[in-house]
C-alpha cells in the first residue's frame, strides 16, 4: 500500500505544472514551452514526426486533448500532436502581414513606441477592445489584434 501511495504522489507532482492546461477545454491558446519539440501524426511516440520545432514561445492553438497529448495548430495552419509537457500556458502571439506599429496606448492615435516585423513573437497580456499589450524581449507596446496570430 505504501508503494501505491508513493506512486500516486509522484504522479500528482509530475502533473502539477500541467494542471492549468489539463483543465482547459479546446480550443485554447498556448505556446511551445520547450526549445525543441516534435509534432506527430498521432497522440503517441509510435507515430511519425511531421515537424520539429526549435522555437520556444511559438504560439499554438490547442484544438483537441488526449490524456498526455495535445493536438495543436501552428501559425502556418499545420496540425499535429505534441506531448502535453512540451506545451506552456504562457500566452504568446506572432506578428502577421507587414511591419506593425507597437503603440504606447491601445489606440491608433497613440505614439508608436516600436515596430514589429512579421514573424516576431512576443508575450501578450491585457487583450481588450481589439488591442493586446505585446512584450518582445522587454520592448512593450500595444498592437492591434488583427495583426497577431495567437488571439481571438
Amino acid at each position: 500500500m505504501t508503494r501505491l501511495r508513493l506512486l500516486l504522489i509522484a504522479m500528482l507532482i509530475w502533473l502539477m505544472p500541467h494542471a492549468a492546461l489539463a483543465q482547459s477545454k479546446p480550443p485554447y491558446w498556448a505556446s511551445i514551452g520547450a526549445g525543441k519539440a516534435r509534432m506527430r501524426t498521432g497522440p503517441g511516440q509510435q507515430f511519425p514526426v511531421v515537424w520539429f520545432y526549435q522555437r520556444a514561445g511559438l504560439p499554438v492553438k490547442v484544438v483537441a486533448t488526449y490524456p498526455s497529448w495535445r493536438k495543436v495548430e501552428d501559425p502556418d495552419g499545420t496540425q499535429g500532436w505534441m506531448q502535453a509537457n512540451l506545451i506552456s500556458d504562457t500566452r504568446t502571439a506572432i506578428v502577421v502581414g507587414d511591419v506593425r506599429p507597437m503603440r504606447d496606448a491601445p489606440n491608433e492615435a497613440a505614439r508608436i513606441a516600436w515596430r514589429a516585423a512579421p514573424g516576431v513573437v512576443g508575450k501578450i497580456t491585457e487583450c481588450a477592445d481589439g488591442w493586446c499589450k505585446f512584450d518582445v524581449s522587454g520592448r512593450i507596446g500595444f498592437i492591434a489584434t488583427a495583426h497577431l496570430w495567437g488571439v481571438n
